[in-house]
This record gives C-alpha cells, structure tokens and sequence, in this order.
C-alpha cells in the first residue's frame, strides 16, 4: 500500500470512528435532554458514519492500479463515491427537515440546559476534525477525503444551530420550545448547502473541465526549464482521484530531428514526472518552431 494510500485510509477510519462516538453522545443526550436538534444532529452523524464507509471503499478502489481495461487507472471512484456521499446527506436533510416541521406544529417540553455543555464541546471536536481531515484531502490531492472532511464541517454547523435554538428556548422560556426544531430545520437547509459544495468539485471532475491553473503553471515552468524546449502551447488537464492526467504541447527547434525531439519528448515526460508527482499520465506533442499551419 502506497504512502498517500496508508495516510487517506488512516483518515478515513478516524472519521468513522468520530462520527460514530458523537452520533451515540447526540443521540442520548437528545433523548434524555428532551432535544430535537440534537436528536438531527445524531442522525446527521450517523449518516457520516456510513458516507465515511462508502469514502474508504472508494479511496481504496481509487488507488488500484491502471490495467488494460482502466488505462487511466481507477481515480474517477472518488467522485463517483462523492455522489453517493452526496445522496446520503441530501436524505439525512430531508428527514431533518421533515421531523422538525411536525415537531414545530405538536407541543412539547423544551430541552435540558446540560445539553448546551454537550454542544459545546461537539463543536470543537468536529471543528477540530474538519481541519485535520481537509489539510490531509489537500496534502494528497483527495476529492472523497475533502467531502469527508466537509461532513465534519456540517456537522459542527449543525451543532452551532441546535445550540442557538437550544438556548432560545432555555432563555426565552415558555412559547420558545419549538425554537429547538427551528434549529433543526435551519440545519437542513446549511446541510443542502453543504452538500452543494460537496458535489461541484467532483462534478467538475467527472466531466473533465479544466480548473486547474496553477498545475498547469507550474507544468510550464517546469518545461521551459527543459533544454530544448522553447515553448508550451496546448495544456489540457483533468483530474481522476489523486492524479492529474496531461496532454502537452511543447514547441522545439523547427530544424531538430524527429530521433532528438522524441527523445526530448521522453525527457520532459520524465523531468514533469519527477518535479510534479501528482501527475499521473502524461502525453507530450511536439511542434516544430515557426509552423504557421500547425
């Protein structure tokens, strides 16, 4: 197992775990604390357990190998799986949201002040856990692992709105009971949001748009660093998992023979290879200087 792989399965076993722990202390403390919004933000944690799941499985699947059917490799799971995290949350926001309107509409007693302690310390913790989980999404170029990490992120917002809600019906007293499953319902509408955020990049990815201008800087820099190499032209990227597959155009010396220049082609493969290893495939067209009808 590579390095990148070791470190992203790491990650995604302590967001199971995390999630997991906090949707069981959510989901007692909303029932003994009388909370609603609690009681969301439990099942909110506990559809992260099994979108974290699905995220292991498609960072593993992501990081076999290319074999003659997958060319390109396996890359493109991450997003698929990303759409599928997506999907869970989306039905996690709609039961949210449909629970808090029929609590809205039927009397109930108001939630126990202890369960602003519990929030408190929920929010640090996954606040805590979406900047550790996304700083290791970027370091290993992971679209699943970001998705996981946007997860804690809703979920620490949707604990910021139960505590809202929560403490306006513990201040504002009689008649603000139902400010709790406001809250919840409030918090389906950021977990929506979230899982926009969530589904754009993948999107993006899956439909091989190029949005990546400082890979495709730095492709450049690195090649005019090449001998031989007087230009870049052409620069097509697309993303699949970790990797970025490239198709250049560098334009060399109109007079060189087509021996040098491919064995130039080969050195720049090579030198991009080796200065920008998140780069997986890569295609390199020569041109001849001065060709105008190229």
């Amino acid at each position: 197992m590579s390095d990148v792989k070791k470190e992203a399965v790491k990650t995604t076993y302590y967001s199971i775990l995390s999630s997991f722990l906090l949707a069981l202390i959510k989901g007692i403390s909303g029932v003994l604390g009388n909370s609603y919004a609690l009681i969301a933000d439990a099942i909110e944690s506990t559809t992260d357990v099994f979108a974290s799941i699905l995220v292991l499985f498609g960072i593993k699947y992501a990081h076999k190998p290319a074999d003659y059917d997958h060319p390109y490799g396996h890359g493109k799971a991450e997003a698929l799986v990303t759409f599928l995290v997506v999907a869970i949350l989306l039905c996690s926001a709609g039961f949210i949201a449909y629970q808090s309107i029929e609590n809205i509409s039927t009397p109930h007693q108001g939630p126990e002040a202890w369960t602003l302690i519990v929030l408190a310390g929920i929010i640090v913790w996954k606040e805590t856990s979406f900047y550790f989980v996304m700083k290791k999404a970027k370091k290993i170029n992971s679209s699943a692992l970001a998705a996981d990490a946007w997860h804690h992120r809703s979920d620490a917002i949707t604990s910021v709105t139960a505590f809202i809600g929560i403490s306006i019906s513990l201040f504002m007293g009689p008649g603000y009971e139902a400010a709790d499953d406001w809250a919840a319902l409030f918090a389906s509408i950021l977990i929506v949001y979230n899982s926009y955020k969530i589904f754009k990049p993948a999107l993006n990815e899956v439909m091989d748009e190029t949005l990546y201008p400082e890979i495709e800087n730095k492709i450049r820099r690195v090649a005019l660093r090449v001998p031989g190499i007087l230009e870049t032209e052409k620069c097509f990227i697309r993303k699949s998992g970790i990797k970025y597959h490239v198709e250049l155009h560098a334009i060399v010396d109109e007079n060189m023979s087509v021996r040098k220049s491919h064995e130039l082609g080969h050195t720049l493969k090579d030198t991009l290879n080796i200065k920008i290893p998140e780069l997986g495939y890569i295609v390199i067209h020569i041109e001849p200087s001065n060709c105008t009808n190229c």
